[in-house]
């Protein structure tokens, strides 16, 4: 007779209960409708709804645009986490919190501020503009945006690393006659690399979907500076709901295929790390 073992936090039947119903309720029910109805249409149709050429030039910038701003914020995102970590300051408080100000600002209210200092009169704009930099209502304002947003996501993935990182080693390294730039390559980068993968991954996600700061400093000019987020509301608004649907099923499948990837490198760093 199998004997009962004793669990000392009951309640696991009903929070496992309610934790399976609310998913399904927020997460699985709407995806299965999305795909219900979207298998309504015939693959050749799903086909010329998803390639034709404005949802084509939308792919292409919405993918172009948050893999270059992923990439920005990881390069820089790695040395504010690296400072915010390594060097003591005044003002560092300040600072380690204004990291999360993209999370709390609403995205409506950064895409007109930003689209205000970059607009050919406003305070940055001003002295970009003359140089040719155009920052506003352009293709370059999707990638400035879209690295505002995402830039929390690869300093709070990379700041537990760094804080967990034994400076011990390096200074094992520099006794033995390593140099700093041999110390970095060899031994720190290689540590760092997971979490800047993790964080470039979850950037480049949260880039995807990214739409009240874009449609603000993008333009939104059909084929040159239109995100697929956008297209998918311009859709809706003319009632062309097969085309939005299938617009948005592509959309979906790739932040799958991230989802993947994320939790493959969150694997892998947490086997490197141990």
């Amino acid at each position: 007779m199998a004997v009962k073992r004793f669990n000392p936090l009951p309640g696991f039947g009903l929070t496992m209960g309610y934790t399976i119903l609310y998913l399904c309720v927020i997460v699985l029910i709407p995806i299965a409708g999305l795909f219900l109805r979207v298998f309504d249409l015939s693959w050749a149709e799903f086909w010329r709804l998803a390639t034709n050429d404005r949802a084509l030039a939308a792919y292409k910038l919405t993918f172009g645009a948050s893999c270059i701003a992923a990439l920005v914020n990881a390069v820089f995102g790695t040395v504010v986490a690296w400072v915010l970590v390594r060097y003591s300051f005044p003002g560092k408080r300040f600072f380690d919190a204004l990291v999360d100000f993209p999370f709390a600002l609403p995205t409506a209210v950064a895409g007109i501020t930003l689209s205000n200092l970059f607009a050919a009169n406003g305070w940055l704009g001003r002295f970009l503009v003359p140089l040719g930099i155009e920052g506003a209502f352009t293709r370059l304002g999707v990638v400035i945006a879209l690295t505002f947003i995402g830039l929390p996501f690869v300093v709070r993935t990379l700041q537990p690393v760094l804080e967990n990182f034994e400076t011990e080693v390096e200074e094992a390294a520099a006794t033995l006659g390593a140099g700093r730039a041999r110390t970095f390559f060899t031994i720190v980068a290689p540590t760092l690399l997971p979490a800047i993968l993790t964080g470039f991954a979850l950037a480049f996600a949260r880039a995807i979907g990214e739409y009240g700061s874009v449609i603000f400093i993008a333009g939104n000019k059909p084929y040159h500076s239109e995100i697929a987020p956008l297209l998918i509301v311009i859709r809706l608004e003319e009632y062309d709901y097969a085309g939005a649907i299938t617009l948005a099923v592509v959309l979906l499948l790739f932040s799958f295929a991230l989802l993947i990837t994320i939790n493959l490198m969150e694997r892998w760093a947490s086997r490197f790390q141990n």
